[in-house]
């Protein structure tokens, strides 16, 4: 099926008929994990699909935490969406190089913000290209845009909330990572992290979500594919990950399943897997 939700997520036939439009913005959301061995914003400035701004997930971030790419505080998303000539009443699409991969943080990130007239491209640059889509190489032309933010606490979550909820059992927790990462039989990719997942966690790797091509699955796979992973969804939900950048994957496929109670835990397995004093689960959930 295909999606054309500008709030949630387009495919790329929606964005071909829409490229034109004077108040779309799109955004390249690229990001990697450094085994992955690729440059983001190189990859930008060789193609891009025409009109599209980089949107940095490590610099548009809340620089003052010692963990990776959190959340910008308000002013600084203000500050760089004005500076990328984003704002309101604009339409913005955003994608990624690996297909649905980062893209959904940037998302996440909006929605955070207030912003809900955000969509991700469905299946991202590799399909677009694939199908002989039109990239450039040009910087857009920017111009101010005002952009007004009411920043939504309930869809981020920190690590006391967290750990509250492993212990009341309130929220369906869901664990985006390997089920070797998950489950402790393989190291974590960063160093001095402890191996395993939160107490109560449900494992719901990212690929999972996803069909071969790279786009997001029906809401009715997506419905059993949580459903197989032991998720009640009647039930809120937090989604985590190792740095919260696939946790908002999980984030858009609850979203596409017609679950609207989720939040992000923005520290993730990087924060949780640190401390010593937090318990740490093994095995399958």
């Amino acid at each position: 099926m295909a999606y054309n939700d500008p709030k949630m997520l387009v495919s790329t036939q929606w964005l071909a008929d829409h490229l034109k439009d004077p108040d779309l913005r799109i955004l390249d959301g690229s990001w990697y994990m450094p085994f992955m061995e690729r440059d983001p914003k190189a990859e930008y400035d060789q193609a891009h699909i025409p009109g599209a701004r980089f949107f940095d997930i490590d610099e548009i971030s809340d620089q003052r935490s010692t963990l990776p790419h959190m959340a910008p505080p308000v002013e600084k998303f203000i500050a760089r969406m004005r500076a990328m000539g984003v704002g309101d009443g604009h339409q913005v699409v955003v994608y990624d190089g690996a297909g649905l991969f980062s893209a959904a943080r940037v998302w996440w990130t909006f929605q955070l913000m207030g912003k809900t007239d955000i969509a991700v491209l469905d299946g991202g640059l590799p399909k677009w290209m694939a199908e002989g889509r039109p990239v450039e190489d040009l910087p857009p032309m920017v111009k101010d845009r005002h952009i007004t933010v009411q920043r939504q606490a309930h869809l981020i979550k920190d690590v006391t909330q967290v750990a509250a909820a492993s212990k009341l059992g309130d929220y369906e927790i869901i664990d985006a990572r390997s089920a070797g990462r998950f489950e402790g039989r393989e190291p974590e990719p960063r160093p001095n992290l402890r191996s395993g997942h939160i107490p109560g966690s449900r494992n719901v790797p990212f690929p999972t979500v996803l069909n071969d091509d790279g786009t997001m699955k029906s809401p009715e796979d997506l419905r059993a594919v949580f459903s197989a992973a032991g998720v009640d969804l009647k039930k809120p939900a937090i989604t985590t990950c190792g740095s919260g950048v696939n946790a908002a994957m999980l984030a858009l496929a609850l979203e596409a399943a017609g679950h609207r109670n989720h939040a992000v835990y923005d520290g993730a397995w990087t924060e949780w897997g640190m401390y010593n004093d937090l318990p740490v689960a093994t095995g399958p959930a």
